[in-house]
């Protein structure tokens, strides 16, 4: 994977995983204290504010390889401590890193296993290009019957999530609702690569607004028998519109959604001196590894995964 971002000369770089605050995903972090400077300080929950603060800077190629730390739940597919890669590309936007993404893991799985298939659980991935590229609102529609492109109303979509047994928590807008209808209703069905795009504003407070259709962003997610692999998307360069998002990420976190991200004042002054249109994607390294090696548990592919103290 490194081989393939530099042969396309993309620059690699190491970035702080000891930060004074965290951003560029939605999890809970790891909090700690530097004595030092008496403040407190957070492992980081991904690289992604820092990468755009070098695009900003100059940096039109950048990626880095690196830990990711989320102080959340533990199962097959996770674990506390992750490996991902994130790279970000100037003058690019989220169809670029759809074809990034297809060619890059297209590539390292053929020049890993000699062929774009592979068996995991006992299923046959086809890895070759194409994927399937797929609007989340129309993947509810056609899973689920219910058409997210109608403009409900927060209490219509309140109504529909109860007639569907879908659970609403306090902080949810209509975006979080959808969320939780491609939830139940998608996300299980998808064996194949396949690229789920255009999720609501609410849930992506780091991409850019859909030209044509301002409730979703021109964002999107890999996923492979029925695991996130990626998520990528046009990178959202207005720092009027950012800090607007992070202060609905505050209101969010009021109303208990503790994996809500904060407000970085540094990163949205960064923006005021002007970061190009930019494309930015992310890959889950440790899953990646599970799926070329047809194993089912992430611990089985970490060297020492976290477990219970005995």
């Amino acid at each position: 994977m490194r081989d393939f971002f530099i042969s396309n000369n993309y620059h690699e770089v190491e970035t702080p995983t000891l930060a004074n605050s965290y951003g560029g995903a939605n999890a809970k972090p790891f909090k700690t204290f530097l004595n030092e400077l008496k403040q407190d300080m957070f492992m980081r929950i991904a690289p992604e504010l820092y990468l755009k603060q070098l695009v900003i800077g100059g940096f039109n190629k950048v990626f880095e390889i690196g830990k990711q730390f989320r102080n959340e739940g533990m199962d097959a597919k996770h674990n506390p401590e992750f490996t991902t890669i994130e790279a970000y590309l100037a003058y690019a936007d989220m169809t670029d890193m759809m074809d990034l993404v297809e060619d890059c893991l297209s590539t390292v799985t053929f020049e890993t296993l000699g062929s774009h298939e592979l068996t995991f659980n006992d299923q046959v991935i086809q890895l070759g290009r194409p994927w399937k590229r797929w609007h989340m609102v129309d993947a509810i529609k056609e899973l689920s019957g219910v058409d997210f492109w109608n403009p409900y109303t927060l209490d219509e979509a309140v109504k529909l999530a109860k007639e569907h047994e879908i659970h609403v928590e306090k902080h949810y807008s209509i975006g979080h609702i959808i969320e939780a209808f491609f939830e139940k209703y998608v996300e299980g069905t998808i064996i194949q690569p396949t690229m789920v795009y255009g999720h609501p504003i609410e849930i992506s407070p780091l991409a850019k607004k859909n030209a044509d259709d301002p409730r979703y962003t021109d964002r999107f997610e890999l996923f492979i028998m029925s695991s996130e692999y990626a998520n990528a998307f046009s990178e959202l360069n207005d720092p009027i519109d950012q800090r607007e998002r992070f202060e609905n990420q505050l209101k969010e976190k009021e109303l208990g959604n503790d994996e809500a991200t904060e407000m970085d004042i540094d990163f949205v002054e960064s923006l005021e001196y002007g970061m190009p249109p930019t494309g930015g994607l992310g890959i889950g390294i440790d899953r990646f590894v599970m799926l070329l090696t047809n194993t089912p548990n992430i611990r089985d592919v970490i060297l020492f995964p976290h477990l219970k103290h005995r």
